[in-house]
Formats: structure tokens, C-alpha cells, sequence
């Protein structure tokens, strides 16, 4: 593993917001308070001491104002780009004598405010946007049309995320709350269903389950941030089976005496009206999570994660300074990443064949993070109708039933949680990057953050 913050004049100088790589390819676009998105191709340096290289492609200008949200469609023949002033506009890709480029297909005008997230369907026919107007739209992408709209927050809706088996999407705003909608099909005349979502869950506050909770535990305590947080995005994310969600911009508290520390929430599509799972962050914030989008071969030591999966999913979390990397067959992170950035941290992305991993800054660079082949283990391939999908695989494909065996270990309930304390960046230079691998940290600062199962 190898990586650090790349050098290069990213945005011009400007604030880095959002990056999303393309599905087929090292092609990475990012997008910046410049008003722009840029193309940029990302390759392997031969020497191991040598970061991974960012070349620039060219420049999708259309926008007028800044850029907050990136994401290529599943099959990445689309790119949405959401953007300050709510607009949202959809890239197509065109084949050319010279190689491809992106032309702007639509406009899809509706939000009266900034768009700060989105997220395509497993289908790439729907694309759900959040909004600062403090609503979620559901678009219909042939369209080009509103297909409905989730209008129930009261406050700027910051992440929103879309169940690849699309059963469900889910939205958190700084209103403190987190929305789980659930697909409830309208039947219409032409023989086809009609999606339509309706809220089944809304979680904000934590209740005690049992009167052990009861006694150490406020009434109620609030499980998400408020507007105050310093940071415009909380991007969720499901994991790429549908097996579970994990939410950032957590807060928890011990007991009622106890400070609060921040976290992240992990959800068990079997119950998505409480958290199962909480992943202790750092002393800043939990802002971003993002899914590797390949599956991997259980290490075949006896695992002592909570999710019990015939697979090995690996996410990271961003704070607004560092970077977690967490595997579910285990209950540390597998990597830690502080000092790397001046500024917040704005985005998360994973290449699709889980050689890189990149995140955005509002100091205006990117930060690229290199694997070694076989370093996370070797891919977990899925048999269906007698064939083998290998790494980033349709997940629609999935069986329900090998989604639902994943179940929240109990024995790990009532485990104690260090807080890990980040290396601060020194000033007047470029913060270096500091990593740790399943081995102690090397500074006495550094704790070991171990997830707790919520009972």
C-alpha cells in the first residue's frame, strides 16, 4: 500500500468537492468550487516509492457555479453532476476519432437551492438528488423529468444514497435525521409497476432496547450532528450486496455523563429502523462513506467482526482529517490515514478493480492511495445460473436469501470503545501522510477504535 496527496494543480487552487472514478476504467473526474469537471487518467508508478500519477484528459465546462456532486452511472456511459444554484445536468459519452468525450444530455431543473449529493439507481433509470431546498428528488433519467419528490426534512439534505437491489433509498439531513424509504410499486394500466417511495423509517434519537440501556443512557439522545457541523456533505452509502448501510455524521454517548464522540452507524437491512453497529470516529466528525466495489474471499482466520458473510466487504470512512479503511470480517480498521490534507475532506472514491482508492479536499488536492495486487485478498466470485461474475459484478444478481444471512454478532455487545486521537498537520508545510496496517499504532497518541454492536 502506498499513496499520499497528489501535487498537481487539481482545480486551480480552488476547493476539490467531489471525485467519482468511472466504472470501466481509471478514468477519474473531480469536480471544484472553479466551477468546473475535470477528466483525469490515473496510472501505477513502477517504482514502489513513487505515488500513483493523475493525468489530465480535458474539462467538462458547463456549470455556473460550484460543483458538489460526481457520480458515473453503473454502466458509465452517464455522469450527473449536481451543482450550487440546484442545477443538475447528465453527461453522456460519445466515441469520437480521437478516443471519447462527454457532451451534456440534460438538464434536470427542479431544486430551488444547491444540489450537495446524488446517486444512481442499480439501472441507471432513476437518479436520487438532495438538496440545501431541503428535499430529495427522485428523477426519471429517460425522461429527463421529476419522478417524484421526498420533501419531509426540515433542513439541507446532505447525502442520499440508493439500495443497489432497490428496494430502498435513504436520505440524512442537518436536521438530524436519517429517512429510509421503501419502494411501494403503483400499479398502472400499461402492464408495468410504477415505483414510488414512502418513508418507513426515520431515526433520529436513540432509545434504550432494555433497562440496562435505561440506566446509564439519557431518555433520548440524538444520534446525528446538527446544522453546526463544519462540513456541507454527510454522504452515505450502501454496501454494494445491499447487506447493510452506513451512515455518517454519528454522535453517541456512553453514558449521560460521558462526552459525546462522533461515529458512524452501521444498519442491517434486516432492521433498518435502528442501528445494529457503531464505528467510534476520531475527535472530528464523520463526513463520507464509500464501498469497495468488489467483493473478497473471507481470509479464512476465524473472524471476529459482526456481520457474518461468506464475503469480505471493505468501505472507508472519511473524517473531515483522516481516513478509515474497514473490512467486515474484522472489528479494527485494516488501515488508519491521518495529516493528509490542510482542509476538510469533501469525498471518497473507489476504483473498480479496488487498485485505488482517492479522496477530495477543501485545500484544493486529492489524495491517492495505491494497493498492491492481492493486498485486500482475492476477489470473491458469485455463481449464478452457472456463471461466475468476478469483482465489480451486477449486484442485482445477488440472491435475497445470501443477502439476509448477514446477522449482527451479539458476543462482540458491551465491547469498550477507545477514541483515536489524529496527528494534526503541521504549518507551513504539506501535511504528511501517516498509515497504519492490523499492527499497533506507531505514535503513543494513536488509540485502536473498536466497533460496538448497539443492543
Amino acid at each position: 500500500m502506498k499513496g499520499g496527496t497528489v501535487q498537481i494543480n487539481w482545480h486551480d487552487a480552488h476547493p476539490v468537492l467531489t471525485l467519482d472514478f468511472h466504472p470501466k476504467s481509471r478514468v477519474l473526474a473531480t469536480g471544484g468550487s472553479d466551477h468546473d469537471i475535470k477528466i483525469w487518467s490515473i496510472a501505477s508508478e513502477e517504482s514502489e516509492k513513487k505515488l500513483p500519477t493523475a493525468s489530465y484528459q480535458n474539462s467538462l465546462s458547463y456549470h455556473t457555479s460550484a460543483v458538489n456532486a460526481l457520480r458515473f452511472s453503473p454502466s458509465g456511459e452517464y455522469l450527473a453532476s449536481g451543482a450550487d444554484g440546484g442545477e443538475l445536468v447528465l453527461w453522456k459519452l460519445h466515441s469520437t476519432d480521437d478516443g471519447h468525450t462527454w457532451k451534456v444530455l440534460k438538464s434536470l431543473l427542479f431544486h430551488r437551492k444547491d444540489v450537495l449529493d446524488l446517486q444512481w439507481s442499480a439501472d441507471a433509470a432513476y437518479l436520487i438528488s438532495g438538496s440545501v431546498d431541503n428535499s430529495c428528488i427522485i428523477w426519471d433519467v429517460n425522461k429527463g423529468s421529476v419522478h417524484q419528490i421526498l420533501d419531509a426534512h426540515l433542513h439541507y439534505v446532505q447525502g442520499v444514497a440508493w439500495d443497489p437491489l432497490d428496494q430502498y433509498v435513504a436520505s440524512l439531513s442537518s436536521d438530524r435525521t436519517l429517512r429510509v424509504y421503501a419502494n411501494k410499486p403503483q400499479a398502472k394500466s400499461k402492464g408495468f409497476e410504477k415505483i414510488n417511495f414512502m418513508c418507513q423509517y426515520t431515526l433520529t434519537k436513540f432509545e434504550p432496547q432494555n433497562i440496562d440501556d435505561s440506566k446509564h443512557l439519557p431518555p433520548k439522545t440524538h444520534l446525528f450532528h446538527d446544522e453546526t457541523l463544519p462540513s456541507f456533505f454527510r454522504r452515505l452509502a450502501w454496501s454494494p450486496d445491499g447487506s447493510f448501510l452506513v451512515v455518517p455524521a454519528g454522535i453517541y454517548k456512553c453514558s449521560s455523563a460521558s462526552e459525546a464522540f462522533n461515529t458512524a452507524y452501521i444498519l442491517s437491512r434486516r432492521d433498518l429502523s435502528r442501528p445494529a453497529v457503531q464505528l467510534p470516529g476520531a475527535n472530528k466528525p464523520i463526513v463520507a462513506v464509500r464501498f469497495c466495489p468488489v467483493l473478497f474471499n473471507l481470509r479464512g482466520s476465524k473472524s471476529d467482526g459482526f456481520f457474518k458473510l461468506p464475503y469480505r466487504v471493505i468501505f472507508s470512512v472519511a473524517t473531515l482529517n483522516s481516513l478509515y479503511i474497514y473490512d467486515t470480517e474484522s472489528s479494527l480498521p485494516i488501515a488508519v490515514f491521518g495529516g493528509l490534507h490542510y482542509a476538510a475532506i469533501t469525498d471518497i472514491t473507489w476504483s473498480s478493480d479496488a487498485k485505488h482508492l482517492a479522496l477530495s479536499s477543501r485545500d484544493g488536492y486529492c489524495t491517492i492511495i495505491e494497493f498492491e495486487n492481492d493486498e485486500l485478498g482475492q476477489t470473491y466470485t458469485i455463481s449464478d445460473e452457472k456463471k461466475s461474475v468476478e469483482g465489480n459484478a451486477n449486484m442485482s444478481s445477488l440472491k435475497p436469501e445470501m443477502v439476509d444471512n448477514m446477522e449482527v454478532d451479539k458476543e462482540d455487545i458491551g465491547r469498550k470503545v477507545d477514541k483515536e486521537t489524529d496527528s494534526k498537520a503541521g504549518e507551513g508545510t504539506q501535511p504528511s501522510s501517516t498509515s497504519t496496517k492490523n499492527s499497533a499504532p506507531n505514535k503513543p497518541t494513536k488509540k485502536r477504535i473498536t466497533p460496538i454492536a448497539i443492543n
